[in-house]
């Protein structure tokens, strides 16, 4: 169903590709846009019990592109170093492929809203993190991806540094 990576040496475990997922806080959605189109955008997010999370507005293009076809591919670069003298870069990034859907039960979207309140702003008490859902819980949206496929890739130099 997936695709077998090629250069299989520069493959990151599962685990690995986690903690890319976990340690980062922006990303690229990509789904299927207008017309045929693609639609990539970028968006803050959070890593959650497996699952990533992010929140949008009550209407627009990423979710009518989730109402079209809710299978989408998220990705996330870790590091991205030039090394001009070696015309290269040290890279690292993994991409998942999910579904999508929008959080309409009450509890699963404030659970949501938690993580990715805590996320973002860690130093807060909990009451104000819990009055700042209070006050936006209407008007925004939550989305969640179940990951179905994740993998990792990382430079050759990566891999060597490890050994």
């Amino acid at each position: 169903m997936f695709r077998a990576m090629r250069r299989t040496k520069q493959a990151m475990s599962f685990a690995d590709s986690e903690v890319v997922l976990a340690r980062n806080t922006a990303g690229v959605l990509a789904a299927a846009g207008d017309d045929g189109y693609p639609y990539a955008v970028p968006l803050s997010y959070v890593y959650a019990d497996g699952k990533i999370y992010f929140h949008c507005a009550k209407e627009g293009h990423k979710l009518d592109a989730i109402s079209r076809c809710e299978k989408v591919s998220f990705c996330v670069i870790d590091t991205d170093q030039v090394v001009p003298e070696e015309f290269t870069t040290y890279f690292r990034s993994v991409i998942a492929f999910g579904k999508a859907r929008v959080l309409d039960d009450p509890a699963e979207k404030r659970a949501a809203l938690e993580a990715l309140g805590k996320r973002y702003s860690p130093d807060e008490t909990p009451e104000a993190l819990a009055k700042e859902i209070e006050g936006s819980f209407k008007q925004v949206t939550m989305v969640e991806i179940t990951i179905d496929h994740l993998s990792g890739k990382e430079a050759i130099e990566f891999v060597k540094q490890k050994k």
